[in-house]
């Protein structure tokens, strides 16, 4: 059975953002050799949005305070855009050292329990 999921950031300075994973975010991590970071990520959940045309993913960082997280990862020299109120939650998104974004999130939906 399926026992896990390994999500692929493509970054045009994988290098930097490496650095924010680790250093920004504080997320625990292994060197898989040659300076090939992979990192813990907390729980984690997946839906199925409907799309027109290609298929896109994102990656969305979720934490219980949002304003807290925020000024946190400031504080660290992240940047994030103003928080907007969604109907399932209040996000901002973190811009990345080599380009990207990621969201982060303080839900307002039900959470579904994790696997045993």
């Amino acid at each position: 059975m399926i026992n896990g999921a390994h999500v692929i950031i493509y970054s045009r300075d994988a290098e930097a953002d490496r650095a924010f994973f680790r250093d920004v975010l504080g997320l625990p991590y292994v060197d898989a050799g040659r300076g090939w970071l992979i990192f813990a990520l907390p729980p984690a959940e997946v839906a199925v949005h409907p799309a027109e045309g290609g298929d896109n993913h994102e990656l969305y960082l979720m934490c219980d305070d949002l304003a807290a997280t925020m000024a946190e990862l400031e504080a660290k020299g992240a940047a994030c855009a103003e928080p907007e109120s969604v109907g399932w939650g209040v996000r901002t998104r973190i811009d990345l050292p080599g380009g990207g974004a990621v969201a982060l999130y303080q839900p307002r939906h039900a959470r579904p329990q994790a696997p045993a």
